[in-house]
């Protein structure tokens, strides 16, 4: 009778068949990027709860659910899941998301494509576009952001990768044992407290893992303990490999429930003995129940305790909770892109918004006359100061404020910012941040989007506040799985640029200016602001007045002696604002 009991509380804690071990409750994670910035506190972190709270904002943020409606879109209401970071973790509550058509049956032929790659198919919830051909994968996310982004801007295109496997340069794998004790070490089954063993990914980079499995290897020799939810026994709780994209240097965080590591000398040598090629080796204390993978107490044990990577001619310091973008391929082409649609000449005042460790600030520093980043995150302000001394940046300058407060002192003091690059977290932006970028009025932004359902609910809310989406493009910052960035440039309407030039009439073809827009589009722009309507005839008077020759004269009389009215004042300013609108003059 005692055996019996004893191996059904064994069932209940190994799960079904043994094919999956209880673990850290993966339901009370946050389901994007961001979250990861918050846990490791050098990144975009808690700024946008405090904005969310001030916001006249819960209403605000609901319209990003909305907006699959707006674009004709039917789909079921599932958890978020964070392809790019901890993957097969549930978000807290529920709602619509980007990527559920991209999700394959759990049986049947797409389910049999992608086990033969991977037998976690289907169930960990990191790859849901496994089963696919990596064009038809890029196909599918180019045309289901489109969709959305219809009514707001024309897409470019997408920018995939050439290589797609094993990009991810940071891997976490959470540690447990079976019933025998054996050490086993894997990610969590989608929406469950469950991990399934996992010794090598598709996604993940080749030589994180196999550090991870000879760690694996190593606990019983040493006599470590992994953990154990239920009872708080066991040592080894995680262990996180980071790899420098660029550099190739290595750090490994083990991450322990108790400050002691039994033998570590050896252990590390041990270890060492396996990869020479490691830089640094660190533990971390995380003796909370609580599924936040890192600690805040840590300890290097072997080499400098960080790693270091280039990104776009930059060097990064990356420490154990340093928030680093995990496809740097994808990462240098994404800010790439970005500062081109900046169409920085050396002269702008640019400011990086929530700038973090200064990342995009710092790449466009080269190509701008002053950089601006601002960040409440105190730790992040502080790498990104050292980040811009080590490369020896002079032109930029970090503020440590809440970005949509700092935006509306910059407005009030007269201060003007030509760019503002903005990268806000997967629910967007919100009404608080948005108002103050209006009121600071620069002439471009630049979005870069990780949703584009809440992209699409902040480009409506900006076209409403004078600004138009020129252009913009999808990046696939992760392969394999159901979600895309989208980089999207915004221009400030009504803006009076004034260039002086030296021109001969001749040189001047003063129709160009006219296929700018018909006068159907004129009407209609004229109606919509100031909602008089107006005639051909006045349109064809005003753009006459504004120097604009026209290829039909509608304002010529059918007989000499024929009474032509004029455009009344109201009219005619309502028609120049079209016209200045539309950049006609």
């Amino acid at each position: 009778m005692a055996r019996q009991q004893k191996e059904m509380a064994m069932e209940r804690k190994t799960g079904k068949n043994n094919r999956y071990v209880k673990r850290e409750k993966a339901s009370g994670m946050k389901g994007d990027r961001y979250t990861e910035k918050e846990r490791e506190s050098a990144g975009k972190n808690d700024r946008y709860a405090k904005k969310g709270d001030r916001a006249s904002g819960r209403n605000y943020a609901e319209k990003g659910r909305a907006v699959r409606e707006n674009s004709k879109k039917e789909k079921s209401i599932i958890p978020k899941r964070d392809a790019g970071n901890e993957r097969g973790k549930k978000a807290a509550g529920s709602g619509k998301e980007y990527g559920e058509a991209f999700r394959p049956v759990r049986m049947g032929k797409d389910a049999q494509k992608g086990k033969t790659r991977c037998r976690a198919f289907g169930e960990c919830g990191g790859c849901q576009m496994l089963h696919l051909p990596y064009e038809e994968q890029l196909a599918l996310k180019e045309k289901e952001t489109a969709k959305i982004l219809k009514s707001y801007v024309r897409l470019e295109g997408i920018i995939g990768m050439e290589q797609p496997e094993h990009y991810r340069n940071k891997v976490s794998a959470a540690f447990t044992h079976d019933r025998q004790g054996k050490p086993l070490s894997g990610v969590y089954k989608e929406g469950t407290h469950y991990i399934i063993p996992v010794e090598e990914c598709v996604l993940e980079n080749e030589k994180a893992d196999a550090i991870i499995a000879s760690v694996r290897a190593l606990l019983p020799s040493f006599k470590i303990k992994t953990y154990d939810e239920d009872s708080g026994y066991g040592l080894l709780r995680h262990v996180v490999v980071r790899v420098g994209q660029a550099t190739g240097q290595i750090m490994v965080v083990l991450v322990l429930s108790s400050p002691i590591l039994p033998s570590k000398n050896n252990f590390v040598k041990a270890l060492l003995k396996q990869h020479p090629d490691i830089t640094t080796i660190v533990t971390n204390v995380n003796e909370r129940k609580t599924s936040i993978v890192l600690g805040d107490k840590g300890q290097t044990i072997y080499g400098k305790g960080y790693i270091e990577d280039v990104l776009c001619g930059i060097t990064f310091r990356i420490s154990p909770k340093s928030f680093y973008q995990v496809n740097a391929v994808q990462t240098e082409r994404l800010y790439r892109k970005a500062i081109e649609y900046a169409g920085l000449t050396g002269k702008e005042t640019v400011l990086d918004a929530y700038c973090g460790i200064g990342t995009i600030g710092m790449i466009a520093a080269g190509r701008a006359g002053r950089v601006i980043g601002v960040e409440l995150n105190g730790d992040a302000v502080r790498d990104a100061v050292a980040n811009a001394r080590r490369n020896k940046i002079g032109n930029i300058d970090f503020y440590e404020k809440d970005a949509g407060e700092f935006m509306v002192q910059l407005a009030e003091q007269g201060e003007k910012v030509d760019v503002v690059f903005m990268d806000p977290p997967r629910t967007g932006s919100d009404e608080v941040f948005l108002n103050s970028l209006a009121e600071l009025a620069p002439k471009k932004v630049v979005y870069i989007s990780c949703n584009p359902e809440t992209l699409a609910r902040d480009l409506e809310y900006m076209a409403k506040r004078g600004y138009r989406a020129v252009k913009g493009v999808c990046v696939d910052m992760f392969p394999f799985c159901g979600h895309v960035e989208c980089i999207v440039l915004l221009s400030k309407l009504y803006t009076k640029q004034n260039i002086e030039v030296e021109l001969e009439m001749s040189e001047m073809d003063l129709t160009a200016a006219e296929s700018k827009a018909t006068y159907g589009e004129i009407k209609d722009y004229v109606l919509e602001h100031t909602g008089l309507k107006v005639s051909s005839l006045y349109i064809a008077q005003v753009k006459e007045k504004c120097g604009i020759i026209e290829r039909v004269n509608y304002n010529l009389p059918k007989s000499d002696n024929a009474r032509q009215p004029k455009c009344p004042p109201e009219k005619e300013a309502a028609i120049r604002e079209a016209l200045e609108g539309f950049r006609m003059i």
